[in-house]
């Protein structure tokens, strides 16, 4: 395969775009939404070129661990990291345990859009060092992308409505 799949989801928050920002650069907040409908632990975050955030979603009595590792910080415009889609709980990169064929590596970019009293996130995923077998069952999951995303985003609308409201 020559061409690879892009993921790409934009989408409009009716908050500022330093408050968007902060959703996803705040572990305190970053860990409310991102995972919908789990626990999720954030062990490091080390948000600068080079650093990690290591992650971890319980779901009951399992958990899934990922590891991203911050290649770009422009703040408030852009992140860039390597989305290790899955490790072991010492960060060791493995296999997907529920898609033996996902990607190890996607090479997620998320760019911050200031549209004065809103913000439009723009976020990008592709896969990086795949194989074709990895390429095709990331190709064949993006049409449901937008669900496990969308899912997350709702939840970052509440908690604007929250923030600004107790700032105003």
């Amino acid at each position: 395969m020559s061409e690879l799949p892009e993921y790409s989801l934009d989408r409009v928050f009716d908050a500022p775009r330093e408050l968007v920002w902060r959703a996803w650069t705040d572990p305190e907040l970053l860990h409310r939404w991102y995972g919908p409908n789990v626990e999720t632990i954030i062990h490091q975050f080390d948000l600068k070129p080079g650093g990690s955030w290591l992650n971890e979603m319980k779901m009951g009595d399992n958990a899934y661990f990922s590891k991203m590792v911050f290649q770009e910080v422009s703040q408030p415009e852009k992140l860039v990291w390597h989305h290790y889609s899955s490790t072991d709980a010492d960060w060791n990169i493995t296999a997907n345990p529920m898609m033996a064929d996902w990607p190890r590596i996607l090479l997620t970019t998320v760019i911050f859009e200031d549209m004065g009293d809103k913000t439009n996130v723009r976020l990008t995923q592709v896969p990086i060092d795949a194989t074709d077998a990895e390429i095709a069952c990331f190709a064949a999951a993006m049409a449901g992308m937008d669900s496990g995303w969308g899912a997350g985003y709702a939840i970052m609308d509440e908690l604007f409505m929250a923030l600004q409201a107790k700032n105003t």
